[in-house]
């Protein structure tokens, strides 16, 4: 059993070494190469300014986070869920960067993300097989033609949630996404336990057209010309 937790967070700034902290962690689980439905999801009160770059971007304001655990408080229940399992992280570097200097304020011997879990960076990922391109999520997202249509800020479970779909895509087999009935483990900020609810699942379905009388014609003709050539041979017409 292979067992990925994809992740995303968002930050009150992109400089780690400038003491910013991370605001926001999305985990969704994979075993398999298949969704489970359990996530793992916390707004986090950073104890510090968000830069104004940073909130256009996520939109994450200080007085939301006001009421919201500091990261000390949540760390259990997030090391429970990412421990001994495989990362899938866009550009891994920055985000583990942030967990690292989290684990540091708590404790300067705590063990750092590396040696608590293996790490899949899909953005070294899709630069391998698209060197010289675009590979920001959104330009994958494009590229393998996955939904981000709800995406208007980011945010760090829905990304998480994009970026499983680009992952399974991107490294080809197993990419149906539907979700069981397990339970979901959230932290406190989500509100408690229960479903993924995908966004695009309420898209309407696709129409079905059929041929019209016309084009039943001519694809008949068309077969008889084949036949002619064929010694009477259309594949087509066989029951």
């Amino acid at each position: 059993m292979k067992r990925q937790v994809v992740l995303d967070t968002e930050t009150t700034g992109l400089e780690v070494s400038q003491g910013h902290r991370i605001i926001e962690i999305g985990c969704v689980e994979l075993i398999n190469r298949r969704l489970t439905g359990r996530h793992f999801h916390q707004y986090i009160q950073p104890e510090r300014d968000i830069d104004a770059g940073a909130l256009a971007v996520h939109g994450i304001t200080p007085e939301f986070l006001a009421d919201k655990p500091t990261f000390d408080r949540i760390v259990k229940d997030f090391l429970g869920f990412i421990e001994d399992a495989e990362l899938v992280i866009h550009n891994a570097p920055f985000d583990v960067g942030f967990i690292d200097a989290e684990f540091m304020r708590l404790d300067r011997n705590h063990p750092n993300t590396a040696s608590l879990c293996s790490v899949v960076d899909t953005l070294t990922l899709a630069r391998s097989k698209h060197p010289g391109q675009r590979n920001s999520l959104d330009a994958l997202c494009q590229r393998y033609h996955v939904d981000n249509a709800s995406r208007t800020l980011h945010g760090a479970l829905l990304d998480a949630e994009i970026l499983a779909d680009v992952y399974l895509t991107m490294t080809g087999g197993q990419t149906t996404l539907g979700l069981h009935d397990e339970q979901s483990e959230e932290g406190g900020g989500a509100g408690g336990t229960g479903r993924i609810r995908r966004l695009n699942a309420d898209r309407a379905a696709l129409p079905v057209l059929c041929a019209t009388p016309q084009e039943v014609d001519r694809h008949e003709s068309r077969l008889d010309q084949i036949a002619t050539h064929s010694g009477g041979t259309v594949l087509w017409r066989e029951q």
